[in-house]
């Protein structure tokens, strides 16, 4: 009779967790209607279609890092790599296929195996010497960054002409290219953090460390796969940064982890680990990107546009911290 009787208040628990969320991504949403019928009133050619696409390409080049970068913040992590890493890969893939004698197809493949390798390491320093997760990506931040402008004098390198590069950097059906490749990615990695085991454990890491080791989850193995899987998205990022600009820049992707980890953390992922979802990633992609699209459009300086980011991240930030203080109250009332 005990057991019966104290099985209801878990779900109402759950119930609130789970509108908690909900109502995170609504408002998102929300903002997102908003700021389209602002913009669209204010922002000449806001609604046109080509501008539309760009929107679409852009949030691609934010969206695809942030799936990678979402998992890893939920397991209480942070990766700050993301720009020198893809700005890196766009220089790897374009002196391999342009200066180094290898094909198109083996400077892809050299790059995807390079963006692992990178993060990798990183996950690697985190999970043997215990090197907390900022300071092992701050020193590949570092040091991808010196080698991309090391490596081209800080000069594009230009990308030889091929139909794979113009498919990459172009559209598919009148849908750019980068954008299929990032919607296709979000269902593999919603899935993954909600229907498998890594995904689950990842939660769990996030949630609890010492109680997931207990329970038997290889803390080491799943911080590893975390930072390998977003240098392998940083990869893709930068390879399709190259075919769309056609040429490697080193300094290209400049603050993108900034927009990465804010898109992330108004996606209302926690950044004390533990809670956060993809769809909401997606909409936190969508409002970044609509606003630096509004902004260019309405010709804020450029200057001021940074102005304006940093105190959304900020408010971001806060918005999360009050969030998270009240679902723990609420798990433990």
């Amino acid at each position: 009779m005990t057991v019966t009787e104290s099985a209801p208040p878990a779900a109402p628990r759950r119930g609130r967790r789970l509108a908690g969320r909900s109502l995170n991504e609504i408002g998102l949403l929300a903002a997102i209607i908003v700021l389209y019928l602002a913009l669209g009133s204010s922002a000449a050619g806001f609604f046109s279609l080509d501008n539309q696409l760009g929107i679409l390409r852009d949030a691609a080049t934010v969206g695809i890092a942030a799936w990678g970068v979402t998992l890893v913040i939920i397991a209480g992590e942070i990766d700050i790599s993301i720009g020198p890493a893809v700005a890196f890969s766009s220089v790897l893939v374009a002196k391999a296929a342009a200066e180094w004698g290898l094909g198109l197809g083996a400077a892809i493949g050299v790059t995807l195996l390079a963006g692992l390798a990178w993060g990798g390491l990183a996950g690697w320093l985190r999970a043997r010497f215990d090197v907390p997760s900022f300071i092992a990506t701050l020193g590949v931040w570092s040091a991808l960054g010196g080698l991309g402008l090391y490596l081209t004098d800080a000069l594009p390198v230009v990308l030889p002409e091929n139909g794979l590069l113009t498919v990459l950097g172009g559209s598919i059906l009148g849908i750019p290219t980068p954008a299929i490749v990032m919607v296709i990615l979000f269902f593999v990695f919603a899935y993954v953090a909600r229907y498998t085991a890594y995904g689950r454990s990842v939660y769990a890491i996030g949630g609890n460390a010492p109680a997931a080791r207990m329970a038997g989850v290889n803390l080491s193995r799943i911080r590893i796969l975390l930072f390998a899987t977003t240098g392998l998205l940083s990869a893709i990022t930068g390879i399709l940064l190259a075919a769309r600009l056609g040429s490697g820049n080193g300094g290209a992707a400049s603050g993108l982890e900034f927009d990465v980890i804010a898109a992330v953390v108004i996606g209302g992922t926690a950044l004390a680990g533990g809670r956060g979802t993809m769809l909401g990633t997606l909409l936190g992609v969508g409002f970044i990107t609509v606003i630096g699209n509004g902004l260019v459009l309405l010709g804020v300086d450029s200057f001021l546009q940074n102005v304006i980011r940093g105190v959304i991240i900020v408010v971001a930030v806060l918005v999360n911290v009050i969030i998270t203080k009240r679902a723990r109250a609420t798990r433990e009332s």
